[in-house]
């Protein structure tokens, strides 16, 4: 394992395009996340937090599709041939590139979390976020904070493990890309439409993106389809099943 993690790393760091993407992650969720606070208001009553967190939704997408290019990336070139003839335990070699990819999605994703909390809580504040108005600050000393800003990494990560597992499942890129984000973002569309509310329930409480992000939430748990805590269960059994069929197929087909 050591020396798959060594290859792996090897070749992550010396991928084209994989520190753009990481900064790319980074910049684009904080800057989402920024405009977001900065336009605000306490109408609606919504979650300070999840508010100076809205850049996930975008930050998830390029997480996404880096740890796409880390596996369909091989098959592309034809490299996976190589990889798997210098390391013929085909699960030794999905373990490392899983161990390294959510690695990455999870430090980029603290850079991302750290900046937009930060900026949420210069911004927010002069929207009318305030104690006064029943707000209590944006800080890691608050306990639901603390847990919406560590699950939001590690909501980061299982997306980036996700995708990985659906890449080792279909190998070319775009497919990967298109199956994940139809994955994220069609159960949301499905809840829309769908009228009869317990049916919207049960969509919100399979879904991997939504019932991911309930980690976010900091007040009105009561009335959330589903736990912060099991719905990045949820979210984890997603990113499990998919590196499990993405391993079978690995491990049952050619090169």
């Amino acid at each position: 394992m050591k020396l798959a993690l060594h290859a792996e790393w090897t070749k992550l760091r010396t991928q084209p395009g994989t520190a753009a993407l990481l900064v790319a992650a980074v910049v684009l969720t904080v800057g989402l996340s920024t405009a977001v606070a900065a336009t605000a208001t306490t109408a609606s009553g919504s979650d300070p937090a999840k508010l100076a967190l809205t850049g996930i939704y975008l930050g998830q997408v390029v997480v996404a599709v880096l740890a796409v290019t880390v596996m369909s990336g091989e098959y592309s070139t034809g490299m996976i041939r190589t990889t798997l003839g210098a390391m013929p335990r085909r699960w030794t070699v999905l373990a490392a590139k899983a161990t390294l990819v959510a690695g990455a999605a999870a430090l980029a994703g603290g850079v991302a979390v750290l900046g937009s909390l930060l900026a949420g809580a210069l911004l927010l504040p002069g929207h009318g976020f305030t104690s006064a108005h029943g707000y209590p600050p944006l800080s890691p000393s608050d306990g639901a904070v603390l847990r919406a800003a560590v699950g939001s990494v590690l909501y980061l990560a299982l997306i980036a493990l996700l995708s990985l597992g659906v890449a080792t499942a279909v190998r070319d890129s775009a497919t990967a890309v298109g199956v994940v984000l139809a994955l994220l973002f069609l159960f949301p569309i499905l809840t829309s439409v769908v009228t009869d509310p317990h049916w919207q329930r049960h969509l919100q409480q399979i879904a991997p993106m939504t019932a991911g992000l309930a980690i976010e939430a900091t007040t009105g748990l009561r009335g959330l389809p589903i736990g912060p805590w099991a719905g990045l269960g949820v979210l984890a059994a997603w990113a499990a099943g998919s590196l499990l069929a993405g391993g079978v197929l690995l491990r049952l087909r050619d090169a």
